[in-house]
C-alpha cells in the first residue's frame, strides 16, 4: 500500500517561505521593512540585502519549478532563526521576523535539500523596539519565560529517554527498544523546530535515509530505527552489536550536546509564534505523507507531538493574540480542536496506530485537518508582533 505517495498527492499545506543568494545589489530602505524574494532552481534574488531592525517582512515566491524553502540564519548559519518550508511553484509566502541590528544569512533551499543559496542579509539599528509594544511586555515576558521552560523540560526527558533506548538498543533487547522509540522521539518532536535550528546536530541526529545527501554519513535515531524494522528492507544486513554501540553511543553524546545548548536558549515571540507554524509544516511535508517513520510506521506519534508542541506554542502567545486580533485567536482554538479530533481516532491504547493501516479517506481527513489549521496559523506572527 502506497501510502505515502497517496499522501503526498492528498496534502497542500500552504506553508511560508524564503530564499536568496545572487540576491540584488538593492536596499531596503529605512521604512521599508518587507522584502520580496524570488526563488528559482537556481537563484535566489531579493530586493534588498539590507533593512532596518524591527518586525522584518519576507515574501517569499517560488519562481521555479522545484518545492523551495526560505531560512533566516545567525552569521556564520550557527542556527535558524527564522524559516518557511514546502512553498510550491507559483505559490507566494511570508516569513515573518522580529529582528535587532546584526548580520544574517539568508538561504533558499530549491528541492528542500542540501545548504541552500545563500548570501549575507544585515540588518542596521533603527532604534525600533523590537518586541511587543509597552502594555505588553508582561504578557511577552511570560510567553517567554513559559516556553523556554517547556522546551527545556521536553530536552530534558529527551536525554533521560535517549539513554534508556541506547541501552535497550546496544543490550539486543529488540522489544524494549521497539517499545521506547516512538515515546521518546516525542519529546524530540514536540521541540522538532528548535531542535533543527541547530544545523550541525540535526542532520546527525535526525536524517532520513531518502534524504541523504552524497557523501552523507547515515547516522542518528532513522538509522536505527531501519535496523529495529527491517521488514520493508530489501536484502537487509543487521547491524553488529559493535556497530550497533557506535550508532547509539553518538546519538546519545550529540542528544547531550542538543540540551546543553537549549539550556543556553532564550526565545522571542516572534520566534514562539514561527516556531508552532513550522511544527505544522513538519507535520505536513513528513507526517501525514507517513514519510517521518518508513521503517516503524509509528509516524502518528510523531504527528502528535509535532501538534502538541505547535499548540503548547500557541498557547504561550495566546493572551497577546486576544487583545491584538481575538476572531485569529478564536479561529485557531477551533482548527486547533478539530485536529486534535481526528488525531484521537486513531488512538490504540497508550499510543497509535501504524500508519500502514489508515485508510485513503482518513488520511485525507488528517490532511484536510492540517489545511485547515495551517492557513489561519500562518498569520499569527504577525499577529502577536503587530
Amino acid at each position: 500500500m502506497r501510502l505515502p505517495l497517496l499522501a503526498a498527492a492528498l496534502v497542500a499545506v500552504p506553508a511560508l517561505s524564503a530564499c536568496t543568494q545572487n540576491a540584488s545589489s538593492g536596499e531596503a530602505g529605512e521604512d521599508d521593512r518587507t522584502i520580496t524574494v524570488s526563488s528559482t532552481d537556481d537563484a535566489c534574488e531579493l530586493s534588498g540585502t539590507e533593512a532596518p531592525s524591527g518586525k522584518l517582512t519576507f515574501d517569499v515566491t517560488n519562481d521555479g519549478s522545484k518545492v523551495t524553502e526560505f531560512y533566516l540564519y545567525t552569521e556564520n548559519a550557527e542556527r535558524v532563526l527564522g524559516e518557511v518550508e514546502n512553498i510550491g511553484p507559483g505559490l507566494t509566502r511570508q516569513l515573518v521576523v522580529s529582528a535587532p541590528a546584526g548580520t544574517y544569512l539568508t538561504a533558499c533551499k530549491p528541492g528542500m535539500k542540501g545548504d541552500g543559496i545563500r548570501a549575507d542579509f544585515t540588518v542596521t539599528d533603527s532604534g525600533a523596539k523590537v518586541a511587543a509594544s509597552a502594555d505588553e511586555a508582561e504578557l511577552v515576558e511570560h510567553a517567554e519565560e513559559e516556553y523556554g521552560e517547556f522546551v527545556q523540560e521536553q530536552s530534558d526527558q529527551l536525554l533521560t529517554g535517549t539513554a534508556a533506548f541506547v541501552k535497550a538498543y546496544k543490550a539486543g533487547d529488540d522489544r524494549a527498544a521497539k517499545a521506547l522509540y516512538p515515546e521518546v522521539r516525542t519529546h524530540w518532536e514536540r521541540i522538532e523546530t528548535v531542535a533543527e535550528s541547530f544545523g550541525d546536530l540535526d542532520p546527525k541526529m535526525d536524517a532520513r535515509e531518502a534524504d541523504l545527501e552524497p557523501g552523507q554519513k547515515w547516522t542518528g535515531w532513522h538509522r536505527m530505527e531501519k535496523d529495529l524494522w527491517p521488514a520493508r528492507a530489501e536484502k537487509y544486513e543487521s547491524l553488529t552489536m559493535k556497530q550497533r554501540a557506535v550508532y547509539a553511543d553518538d546519538l546519545l553524546a550529540n542528544t547531550k550536546v542538543l540540551d546543553h545548548r537549549i539550556g543556553e536558549l532564550e526565545f522571542t515571540v516572534d520566534q514562539i509564534a514561527n516556531g508552532s507554524r513550522g511544527l505544522m509544516e513538519e507535520v505536513a511535508t513528513g507526517k501525514v505523507t507517513g514519510e517521518e517513520e518508513y521503517w516503524s510506521r509509528t509516524d502518528l506519534w510523531d504527528f502528535q507531538a509535532n501538534v502538541d508542541g505547535a499548540k503548547k506554542a500557541f498557547e504561550v502567545v495566546e493572551p497577546i493574540l486576544e487583545q491584538n486580533d481575538p476572531e485569529l485567536e478564536e479561529t485557531l482554538d477551533e482548527r486547533f480542536d478539530a485536529l486534535q479530533e481526528q488525531l484521537d481516532a486513531h488512538r490504540e491504547g497508550d499510543g497509535f496506530r501504524t500508519y500502514d493501516y489508515l485508510s485513503a479517506e482518513e488520511v485525507k481527513q488528517l490532511a484536510d485537518a492540517v489545511n485547515a489549521l495551517s492557513e489561519p496559523l500562518s498569520h499569527l506572527t504577525a499577529a502577536v508582533i503587530s
